[in-house]
């Protein structure tokens, strides 16, 4: 049954939601550094991402049992490989660079999404719509900071992250309608799960006590934002609740402040501003041209369609 609109309802959700999203990077960014520990590579924290939410997801499904059948394996192997890469990614940009500003670019996913859909998807893209992706794509750059003196390479992991999540949203736009969300959800960790099991055999480290707990963190974070999140659309319109997506932003420079002192500064600010002003363009106008309800990714951020 579908839920009854209450858009109170929806923003709690979502709010809720951009908590959990920016305190899953926050355990990310603790595990990627040496604050419980030795450092543990990116694939190792993506890897107990997806092994602690599979288990919570699966313990739902083994409570609900959603009906499977049906899955389109090839879509969602697609979804979650580039979903496995971008938050991969994600997770080695957060620590290195402030939170916030890991943030903001991977805001930049839904723009990369719509210029794949040119060519992957056929579909036409006008004016409003380009104008958002350049407003967007210069506070990117703005982060980016491109003067030898202060660069910052490791940015170039986030809008690696976002390129691949932007890949990510054309399966999702694939799959939408055809499965229901929590049985898409399952099946999307189980396969990340697969793919992060095989890679992390390579990298692998034994993780310390809080260590583990940071990792089953980052896990359950993530499961419950992406429930969140869900709940949220479901209550409604995409073009109403999206705006209080980008609070993720704040509250990632809110944990990085409390936790590792890391004040933004102007450049940060600016950078964010821009991107934040072009990617609620573009959101606005895909909600006129197709309202949508999408489901959660896999991912560490929360556009309009319904990206995680």
């Amino acid at each position: 049954m579908t839920p009854a609109s209450n858009p109170p309802l929806a923003v709690a959700f979502m709010v809720t939601a951009t908590l959990f999203i920016a305190g899953s990077m926050l355990m990310a960014k603790l595990l990627g550094t040496d604050t419980l520990g030795p450092a543990l590579h990116p694939l190792q924290i993506s890897h107990g991402r997806f092994l602690f939410a599979f288990l919570l997801i699966g313990t739902t499904v083994a409570l609900l049992r959603p009906r499977l059948r049906g899955a389109h394996l090839p879509l969602h192997a697609g979804r979650t490989l580039f979903g496995w890469v971008g938050v991969s990614l994600m997770f080695a940009a957060v620590a290195f660079i402030p939170m916030a500003d890991a943030t903001a670019i991977s805001f930049l996913n839904p723009v990369f999404c719509m210029m794949l859909a040119i060519p992957l998807l056929g579909e036409r893209v006008g004016r409003i719509r380009w104008a958002a992706a350049a407003i967007a794509l210069l506070g990117a750059a703005v982060l980016l900071r491109p003067t030898p003196a202060s660069f910052q390479p490791a940015a170039l992991l986030a809008l690696g992250a976002a390129v691949s999540l932007g890949f990510e949203l054309i399966f999702i736009k694939k799959l939408s309608g055809r499965e229901s969300p929590l049985a898409i959800l399952f099946i999307n960790n189980a396969l990340g799960l697969g793919i992060a099991t095989v890679a992390v055999l390579f990298v692998w480290a034994p993780p310390t006590g809080l260590q583990w707990l940071a990792l089953a963190g980052v896990g359950g974070t993530m499961a419950c934002a992406q429930a969140c999140f869900v709940n949220a659309m479901a209550r409604a319109e995409a073009s109403f609740i999206t705006p209080f997506s980008y609070l993720t932003l704040v509250a990632s420079a809110a944990y990085d402040f409390l936790i590792f002192g890391a004040r933004p500064d102007a450049i940060s600010l600016t950078g964010a501003a821009i991107i934040i002003a072009g990617a609620a363009l573009l959101a606005w106008r895909e909600a006129r041209l197709k309202p949508t309800a999408e489901i959660p990714a896999s991912g560490p951020s929360l556009p309009r369609d319904g990206h995680l």
